[in-house]
This record gives C-alpha cells, structure tokens and sequence, in this order.
C-alpha cells in the first residue's frame, strides 16, 4: 500500500497535531507522511470573526482531499464547521485532550488576582462574552497569530516569540489541549473551570477527515477505526449538534462541554451536556444542563448523542437565545 498523505497546515500546532496521529497510524503499520497546505486563514491578517470564523482554515485542506492530492487530514474539531461537504467523513476521533481554556498571565496571576482593567488578548467572542460576564472591568484586546506569537503578547513571556514579543499584555486566554500538545502547559496560570467559561464545541478533540470511500473498507478504514475512541466521539457529537441547529458558526458567542458517565451495573452510560449562550458584552448569559441514557450499540448512542444536542439547542432557544446573541435560529424544531 502507498504512504498515506496526511494534509496539515504549517503551523506548529497544526504540524504537531497531525504528527500525534500519524504516530497513531503507523502504529497500525500504515506509512504516513505528512504534506503541507496553506489555506486563507494562514495568510489573511483579518480578524477571524471578520472571515468567517476559523472555518477558513479548513476549505483548503478539504479541497485537497476531494482533490486527491492529500489522503487524511487532522483537524482541530472545535475549527471545523459543522457541514460536511458530500464525499467527505470523520474518519477517527481520537483520544480527547483537556477541552478547558487556560489562562496565561504575568506574574503567576488568576483571573480574581488580575488588576481592575487589565489587558486580556483573545479572538474569541465566546471567551470574550465568558470573560465579560465575570470581570466586566477586563480590558479585552482581539489577538491572532499562532500560540508562540500570542504568548509572547503577555508581559514576561517573551521570549516565547520568535521576534522576542511585544509583551504588551497582561494575559492571553488559550486552548489548554494545545498549549499542552506543544509542551507549554507550565505556564498556564489558571485552568478556566466550566462553570465559569465553557469551551468550544469539541475543544481538545482532533477528527481525522477522509474521503468516504476511505472509511467504509480496507486497510486505512481498519486503521482509523482501531485510533477513534467512541468517548471522545459522542462527547464532540453532542456538542456540536448545538451549533449545528443553532446554525452558529465555530466564532459564535457559544460554549458546550458534554461528559459521559460509564455504564455501572445495570445503569446505562449517561452522557451530559452543559451549553452556554452569552452577550458578546458579558451583560446577559444562558446556560442549560440535559442528560440521555445512551443505547449500548455505537451508531444509535452516537444518533442519542447528536439528539442531545438538539435538546440542549431548543433550550437555549425557548429561554431567549436569540435575543442574546446573533442567531439564525431557524434550525430550531419548536
């Protein structure tokens, strides 16, 4: 069998990500090696909110695969829109890493311990309107640039730019799952409990994308199957589902985490799932809980799971989602 081309942006977490999983694969005795493309996101210096949202990293790496230049991708779940173009699959899900954001501040600081208006760098309206709504005196500054460039923002941090930093900050809000897939986790300062800032939408997953025809047989379908863990893989569902019936996009004010708890004795395994909508300005947040026992067989606990988060969706609408942030709300079935 050829090597499989795994396509991967340039970044280095986007190169580290796709290594972790073509590690995996040559596990299972496949050759992988890994091709590089560069998509609109990596050479705009626009806001992301104002493309679109990070979606705009994945169309070119799509279009490499419908194109046959490149066999497999990895993405970070949470950047990956929730339409899926026709000839397209997940393929594997691998083993979630920490979905909770971090917060990365000067002098060894917690979110109750920064000064009144300090600087806070982020792109996310999600954290942003998560932020706002628990220190509205916070000074929020929109940031990009890749995780070295950003920690090299906050004041002390320097060095970790290749530029040496600007340092003109006083914090930066990130992904716990990459700074911990880049070896940065020693300079989180604070792991953002749920309760006050729930992440993305499948945050900390990575989903291993393929042609169709690749996931239904042979020995690359075998291999992607032995790497997905089905945990990981409801979890990323359900959360999704959200954004998927709120017709949300990845940048929108919105945070889902959903948990399962293991079967036990006679107990189904449960999964749960907390959403929050929030004001872009903190003034005004939404929050649910649903829960559903889950059938034992794979393909119907993964259509509970999407289910769940259609519950979970129409909640948000009843109690006036749509009033608090921007929303097409048309998904909705009530």
């Amino acid at each position: 069998m050829p090597a499989i081309r795994l396509g991967t942006r340039a970044s280095t977490l986007a190169t580290t990500q796709s290594e972790m999983v073509a590690s995996l694969l040559r596990s299972q005795g496949l050759d992988v090696d890994l091709t590089t493309i560069t998509t609109h996101g990596d050479t705009s210096t626009a806001s992301l909110a104002s493309m679109g949202g990070i979606g705009v990293f994945a169309s070119a790496i799509r279009a490499a695969l419908l194109g046959d230049s490149a066999d497999i991708a990895v993405h970070s779940f949470k950047d990956l829109p929730t339409g899926r173009p026709l000839g397209l699959a997940i393929g594997a899900v691998p083993v979630r890493e920490d979905p909770r954001d971090a917060l990365v501040a000067r002098d060894g600081l917690t979110l109750d311990q920064l000064p009144q208006a300090a600087s806070v760098g982020t792109g996310s309206p999600r954290r942003v309107a998560q932020l706002l709504s628990v220190r509205p005196d916070l000074s929020i500054v929109d940031i990009r640039g890749n995780v070295d460039t950003r920690l090299g923002r906050v004041k002390g941090l320097g060095r970790y730019s290749k530029d040496g930093g600007t340092e003109d900050l006083d914090a930066v809000i990130l992904a716990a799952s990459g700074l911990a897939r880049l070896g940065h986790s020693n300079v989180i300062t604070e792991f953002l409990d749920p309760s006050i800032m729930l992440p993305a939408p499948a945050q900390g997953a990575l989903a291993v994308e393929c042609r169709t025809a690749d996931v239904r047989h042979g020995t690359l379908a075998k291999a992607l199957a032995n790497i997905d863990d089905q945990a990981t893989r409801l979890s990323a569902t359900a959360e999704r589902a959200v954004l998927s019936h709120l017709e949300a996009g990845c940048a929108a004010p919105i945070g889902a985490l959903a948990h399962l708890e293991p079967a036990s004795g006679e107990s189904p395994d449960v999964l749960t799932l907390d959403v929050v909508v929030a004001a872009v300005d903190g003034s005004r947040t939404i929050r649910e809980q649903v829960s559903v026992e889950l059938p034992e067989e794979a393909e119907p606990a993964l259509v509970a799971a999407h289910t769940l988060g259609v519950t979970a969706a129409d909640e948000l609408l009843d109690d006036g989602a749509t009033d608090v942030a921007d929303l097409k709300a048309s998904g909705s079935t009530r």
